[in-house]
């Protein structure tokens, strides 16, 4: 409990700051040209990063580092980190060197319906920058995973701060016009603006990079780069990651079937995006924090032949994501409107931005509890080192999401990105249900407290989203009036959760003895 919570609180704490930047963003850039350029070139390197940062590498890296750490000590531990670190090092070296080159071909297999406006070429020139953020984010991910596995996840966990910080720096320095020179007749509104966030996000790359190495040299793990060799363990690394990689690819593939059909329709690569930062700050303080937790956490009791714990480990991560997402759930698609409006409706962010936006916020809603539940039964394949099934339970997923992004497309706009998401993440997480029952029997069944609980705390969270709207059709004068629309949404919000926290409790959906005993048992 002690870990989630540290590594929750950094990370909500990492979201708001998001939301900020994303708020400063939309302000700055709306959803035109500037704006749809500069999230096409940021998605790609994040896109990359899913193979070789925490996706596909950290996958295999993390429950390969636990184990011998556990059984070996610290000192083959680090050995193997280095090894691992030289690899990964070289690989990214030539990725980012053959990006830099095929930048335009990537665009257009991200965003076709960029080609021939003006779009295409400033993703091309953003894309340039911020590309390189991969080669340090992802070396960033390699020390996360070994502070993580040793139980160190402050540093981890804060590193996320640092792009939101300097985002934000790099928002306030367009606003002040120090950049406004580099504008040239022919260039579209906010190409300052998102030309000094794509330069952030390339320096936030490197600064994310030092804080992890810091924090790990000063946990004993000073790790340093040497040169490659294909060592058997570098082999053994490769083979699990490898259908890591295919599965994270499967997911990407996803990402860019979304965004693919959004590019053509004018401002929808803006408004999906923005919407999805929204969903993506439950989803990130809780999947987050239970996926960087949960999986070293199996893979030591497993290696410890601790079945029992690892069924309590998955019950308990399972009730605390289902008590704090299916109320986060219900406010997205109960409240969509106000929250769009009120965090993005400024500046060059018009009513028509806001509606869109508001309508995807929905949409990624009612797929929050997948992507959270998947978060935690993917590592009950992982952390046996078994890549393969999760990536053929992917597939299944691209199949459903391609079918329908682009089936539904000609029938409800730019929304069938959205619902194709939401719909696949449903697909898969049901598949990874069903496969972790039939392969690992009672270690994966829910236990008699979770099957007793889940029911309470759908009902008040079901409450509240009703209790919600009503709030919010209360307020709606003020959530409309400039300056008082920001107390307004601090009331909806706080009010749906004061009302869902006396629900919850009084449905014993949660315990609060549950709740103290289990910080108590962290303090030890």
């Amino acid at each position: 409990m002690r870990a989630f919570a540290t590594v929750g609180g950094w990370t909500m704490f990492s979201r708001i700051l998001g939301l900020v930047r994303d708020v400063m963003i939309a302000a700055a850039l709306g959803a035109g040209p500037a704006a749809e350029a500069f999230v096409a070139a940021f998605t790609l390197p994040n896109l990359f990063r899913r193979f070789f940062a925490e996706g596909a590498f950290n996958t295999a890296f993390i429950p390969m580092f636990a184990r011998r750490h556990e059984t070996d000590g610290p000192d083959a531990a680090r050995a193997f980190a280095e090894q691992a670190m030289a690899a990964l090092t070289t690989v990214l070296l030539l990725v980012t060197g053959l990006a830099q080159v095929a930048m335009p071909f990537l665009v257009l297999g991200l965003a076709s319906g960029f080609a021939g406006d003006a779009r295409f070429d400033l993703a091309v020139e953003y894309g340039r920058i911020t590309f390189p953020y991969i080669l340090f984010i992802s070396l960033a991910a390699l020390f996360s995973g070994v502070l993580n596995s040793i139980g160190k996840f402050a540093a981890a966990a804060a590193a996320p701060t640092l792009l939101n910080v300097i985002l934000i720096g790099a928002m306030l320095v367009a606003q002040w016009g120090v950049f406004e020179g580099l504008e040239g007749p022919g260039d579209p509104p906010g190409y300052a603006e998102g030309l000094c966030a794509s330069w952030g996000a390339a320096i936030a790359g490197v600064a994310q990079l030092w804080l992890v190495w810091r924090a790990a040299s000063r946990a004993g793990m000073s790790i340093r780069l040497r040169l490659p060799r294909l060592t058997p363990e570098v082999k053994r690394l490769a083979i699990i990651a490898f259908p890591a990689a295919l599965a994270g690819g499967v997911m990407q593939i996803n990402l860019v079937v979304g965004r693919q059909v959004a590019s053509w329709f004018d401002g929808a690569v803006a408004w999906l995006y923005y919407a999805d930062r929204l969903y993506q700050l439950p989803l990130g303080v809780i999947g987050v924090a239970i996926g960087v937790v949960l999986l070293p956490e199996l893979s030591r009791r497993l290696s410890a032949g601790d079945e029992p714990a690892v069924r309590e480990a998955l019950g308990r991560s399972t009730e605390f994501a289902l008590a704090l997402t299916l109320p986060a759930t219900a406010a997205l698609v109960t409240i969509p409107w106000p929250l769009a409006s009120v965090l993005f409706g400024r500046g060059a962010f018009e009513a028509e931005d806001v509606a869109a936006t508001a309508l995807a916020v929905a949409i990624y809603g009612a797929g929050l509890p997948a992507f959270v539940l998947q978060k935690i039964a993917q590592p009950m394949f992982f952390a046996r080192e078994d890549t393969r099934t999760p990536f053929n339970y992917a597939l299944v997923g691209l199949a459903v999401n391609a079918a329908a992004a682009i089936g539904l497309a000609p029938f409800v706009g730019f929304a069938s990105a959205a619902l194709a998401t939401t719909l696949a993440a449903w697909v898969n997480f049901l598949l990874l249900w069903r496969g972790a029952r039939a392969r690992f029997g009672e270690e994966a069944r829910p236990d008699a407290r979770l099957r007793a609980r889940t029911p309470r705390i759908l009902l008040a969270s079901v409450a509240m989203g009703g209790a919600s709207w009503g709030l919010a059709r209360l307020l709606a004068p003020w959530l409309e009036t400039p300056g008082l629309r920001y107390l307004a949404l601090a009331a909806l919000i706080l009010g749906a959760l004061a009302i869902y926290s006396v629900l919850v409790v009084a449905l014993k959906g949660v315990v609060v003895g549950d709740l103290k005993a289990a910080m108590r048992r962290g303090k030890r």
